[in-house]
């Protein structure tokens, strides 16, 4: 049976489409077309273009054998599958930021917080012994402070620009991001060999990204 690999759309995607076409295991995918799956029968192999958010839930399931997949997006669903191989893509960090100048902690108060990532935030203000309420948005979570919707946000922040063409700024970096190789636990029970092989082919190239950024 032909391994199933989960490419995330976006630019996430585009970086793992673009090593994969550099591996020449991933020729068949057209970018351009409106597919979304797209198999190579002599590489026996085949590739499914998800929403990013999906990434998971297929691989989960055991629709795919393995994805790639923000760390953000795995630290929220904590989902049930291995997580195989950090990438050299999709770097960024997960930060809280807010109102330049109004850093705001209020021990005694709820803080209120807007994100993507509601099970991320409360994990770590619960480690900051902080009482916060969140707030859930899914775009333009830089517009929450500034409209008076909450105190602070918590979000992927890659090079600050957007926080700061808004008049925000980074109060804490929490984690780093990067993609991950992830796997489908029984799919990674009976096809480990192939999943080994695919995976060394991307830490070679990944190797050489690291080097070239």
């Amino acid at each position: 049976m032909a391994l199933t690999v989960a490419i995330p759309k976006g630019r996430l995607g585009d970086q793992a489409i673009k090593m994969f076409k550099s591996l020449n295991i991933g020729e068949i995918i057209d970018e351009k077309s409106r597919k979304l799956i797209f198999e190579d029968t002599e590489k026996n192999i085949k590739f499914m273009l998800l929403k990013n958010s999906d990434v998971i839930t297929y691989v989960e399931n055991g629709i795919v054998d393995i994805g790639i997949s923000g760390k953000d997006m795995i630290m929220e669903e904590e989902a049930d599958i291995f997580e195989l191989y950090k990438m050299n893509i999709g770097k960024c960090k997960m930060s809280v930021a807010g109102i330049k100048g109004r850093k705001i902690f209020q021990e005694d108060a709820i803080l209120k917080v807007a994100t993507k990532f509601p099970n991320i935030a409360k994990k770590y203000f619960e480690t900051k012994g902080q009482k916060i309420k969140v707030i859930k948005l899914n775009g333009s979570i830089e517009l929450a402070p500034i409209l008076g919707l909450c105190d602070v946000i918590v979000d992927l922040v890659e090079t600050g620009n957007t926080l700061k063409a808004n008049g925000l700024e980074i109060f804490d970096d929490m984690y780093s991001i990067n993609a991950m190789i992830i796997s489908n636990k029984v799919s990674y029970k009976f096809k480990r060999k192939e999943i080994k092989e695919l995976i060394e082919l991307i830490r070679r190239e990944d190797e050489k990204y690291d080097k070239d950024n």
